[in-house]
């Protein structure tokens, strides 16, 4: 690759990855207009939460974006309408009343509006409790990361059921997608269930750890796309990580057996007066385990899209298309490593899910 090439590589990059970032501009009395200070930690922030709408980019002193529904549970029932009645306002400025009911938009979470009466327009303030329904009411939203998991499901589904029609129609060694397919539900089945689950118990399980195993690489895989219908952090949310253990710690919670029952609260060899220290001991690494499953994934990939924004944000913090070339090889390589890490993350989630599993089920020797 010549270095011209290379060149117009790194520009072009630099442009898909601009829908990032955007930069304010005000217009003075004078007609000249002034940059606002860059604040990247702001940015980034913003774009590594939810949303209530897929931002495009800023031009002109307007917000280009696509509004989402806004579903709410409120003391007057059941209200719904379109996120761009907040006109693109996250600090409580603006107020959108629906069947008698007041709201606001703050820190992109909904509250009535009685909970900001006092606030000053652009004051910063402690937002309520989120679990105080009093200031807030339920929110049923679809959100981006909602919006990326139906999709998500959909194109899973979509895949597997083009895979089960092909060995419907073809009888031989598998062509196309099944054949793209197969080697990956062999891997999940031949390194991941048998050897941690056994050969006689892992069928049982194999429908959850091949689910698992491809809703998180598939959105691994779609939040590093910068763009609309993709750009959302699904597996970089503590929310969704923390649902996704649930699931492995309540199959491992109701699989147990009697032997890993009798090794929590009746440990073999451990003297019977050591008994109130090893059960607490005992639950707590039975709770740890589901706790290290959502942190492990929330992290590394959070830490990921952070390093990514970080480095594009690099070309306005030091305000010279100088730097761009640099960021743009850095973040090229952290593009590359992300893909591995996408597919590494998936692998880790569901090998400890059936580790743990396997851990439950293990006959006693």
């Amino acid at each position: 690759m010549t270095a011209k090439k290379f060149m117009k590589y790194l520009s072009a990059l630099v442009m898909i990855l601009m829908p990032f970032v955007s930069i304010a501009a005000d217009g003075s009395q004078s007609h000249d207009k002034k940059v606002q200070e860059f604040d990247a930690t702001e940015l980034i922030q913003h774009h590594i939460a939810d949303s209530h709408e897929f931002h495009f980019f800023d031009y002109g002193g307007h917000s280009y974006s696509l509004p989402l529904p806004v579903i709410l549970w409120t003391n007057s029932g059941l209200v719904t309408f379109m996120s761009s009645e907040f006109d693109h306002n996250d600090d409580a400025t603006v107020v959108v009343e629906k069947n008698g009911e007041q709201f606001v938009r703050y820190h992109g979470n909904i509250y009535y509006a009685a909970a900001f009466a006092d606030v000053e327009p652009g004051a910063h303030v402690e937002a309520p409790s989120i679990t105080d329904f009093s200031k807030r009411p339920v929110n049923f939203s679809i959100t981006k990361n909602v919006f990326a998991l139906i999709m998500s499901v959909v194109f899973i589904l979509i895949l597997f059921n083009a895979v089960a029609r092909s060995y419907k129609k073809n009888t031989a060694a598998p062509k196309g997608l099944a054949g793209f397919m197969e080697p990956l539900i062999v891997f999940v089945r031949d390194e991941i269930a048998i050897p941690n689950i056994g050969a006689k118990k892992y069928e049982k399980y194999m429908p959850y750890l091949l689910t698992v195993f491809f809703i998180i690489w598939v959105n691994n895989l779609f939040g590093l796309i910068p763009f609309f219908p993709f750009s959302s952090n699904l597996t970089g949310n503590i929310a969704f990580t923390f649902v996704m253990a649930m699931f492995t710690f309540l199959i491992t919670l109701f699989s147990g057996n009697k032997n890993y029952w009798g090794h929590i609260f009746n440990t073999p060899g451990v003297p019977v007066w050591l008994a109130p220290i090893m059960v607490p001991v005992e639950l707590m690494g039975m709770l740890t385990k589901p706790v290290a499953l959502m942190i492990r994934l929330f992290a590394n990939i959070t830490a990921g899209h952070i390093i990514i924004l970080s480095l594009v944000c690099l070309i306005f913090i030091f305000q010279t298309v100088f730097i761009a070339p640099v960021s743009g090889a850095f973040v090229l390589f952290m593009s590359a490593l992300e893909i591995l890490v996408a597919a590494l993350q998936a692998y880790v989630f569901t090998l400890l899910s059936a580790l743990f599993i396997g851990q439950a089920i293990e006959e006693n020797h």
